[in-house]
């Protein structure tokens, strides 16, 4: 995967956090074409970017607070 392809799906990721449909990381993955590790990944480098990305263990989902 290339930083661009990386990059594009770390918006894809976000935009899915943001609208509340980022349920399962493993079916991402698979869409993807990569690892659950992979995803996890993605998710922290958001983090890092500034992004409060957060798992709500009630509704199963991750969530993006403002």
């Amino acid at each position: 995967m290339t930083y661009s392809e990386r990059k594009e799906k770390e918006k894809h990721l976000l935009y899915l956090i943001e609208e509340k449909r980022l349920i399962d990381i493993e079916k991402v993955a698979n869409n993807y074409g990569c690892s659950v590790r992979t995803i996890k990944r993605m998710l922290q480098n958001l983090r890092n970017e500034g992004k409060t990305i957060t798992y709500c263990r009630k509704s199963n989902k991750y969530l993006l607070k403002k």
